[in-house]
């Protein structure tokens, strides 16, 4: 733990060679939403390569940037690609960009997945505001010794996603009448989809979308103070009696069709907390 503290202290020395600013949230865009870049107002952009101790996505649709810049005139730092379990990487490494965003001054960070819909209610594009989640990754960030400037060692999950930031979402959804669902995502390791049995599974226990990322990222979140908004959009729809395969790029252009709805909300949600 001691080497993670060196390690986000010579990231953080390494980014404020390249702007001494602070950035008030931090975005993560997932699969196939990474258009909400074009909303900012950039300042400076730097590949994850040239980062220091960064991870690099390894995942066709995530192109591994590092966006400054601002949105409703409110400072921003996004992350054009994420990281998952399933690429080989650990929880820590996974998790280090939000601790960086936290020491450059992130307070409030907005996630973004593309996932599966279980809920019969839910369709392909549908968008859904992330009000809990269930971690079935078989691993968290926080497990090994706890560093109290990091964070509690056992901090409080009874709010993973705050509830001032989903009513703000909502109020946004309805003044720009865009189609909502509330919901609980559950997280899988990945890379394989799930079984028809699966997805009864995950079903049967409370969850409404299943996915392979974000989970961890909300848990450091919430373990160095931060407030969270998630946000899923359902890219295929996993009702076992009717599945059908499903290809990356579907699941892309499912994507692209929701993805200018949850741009909207986000930088709504913004603006509105000015």
């Amino acid at each position: 733990m001691n080497n993670m503290i060196e390690k986000i202290k010579e990231t953080v020395d390494f980014l404020r060679t390249k702007t001494v600013k602070d950035y008030k949230y931090g975005i993560i865009l997932g699969t196939g939403l990474g258009a909400l870049v074009k909303e900012i107002d950039i300042e400076l952009t730097i590949e994850y390569e040239d980062i220091p101790n960064f991870p690099v996505s390894t995942v066709e649709s995530h192109k591994g940037r590092l966006i400054f810049g601002t949105i409703h005139g409110e400072r921003v730092v996004a992350m054009q690609g994420r990281f998952h379990y399933y690429e080989g990487y650990t929880m820590q490494q996974i998790t280090f960009p939000v601790r960086v965003m936290k020491y450059l001054g992130v307070e409030t960070l907005f996630v973004s997945n593309a996932c599966g819909g279980m809920n019969p209610f839910y369709r392909r594009g549908d968008i859904m505001i992330m009000i809990d989640h269930i971690n079935l990754l078989g691993d968290n960030p926080l497990i090994g010794r706890n560093h109290d400037e990091l964070g509690p060692r056992f901090p409080d999950m009874s709010e993973p996603y705050s509830l001032e930031l989903i009513a703000l979402a909502e109020e946004a959804a309805l003044d720009n009448r865009i189609k909502l669902h509330k919901g609980v995502y559950v997280a899988v390791s990945g890379s394989s989809l799930e079984t028809r049995a699966e997805y009864r599974f995950l079903r049967a226990i409370g969850a409404d979308v299943v996915g392979m990322s974000t989970i961890p990222e909300n848990i450091v979140a919430n373990h160095m103070g931060m407030k969270v908004l998630g946000m899923s959009i359902i890219t295929d729809e996993c009702f076992p009696e009717s599945l059908k395969p499903v290809t990356l790029q579907e699941m892309l252009d499912a994507a692209g069709i929701a993805e200018p709805r949850m741009t909207k909300i986000f930088t709504e949600v913004i603006r509105r907390l000015k």
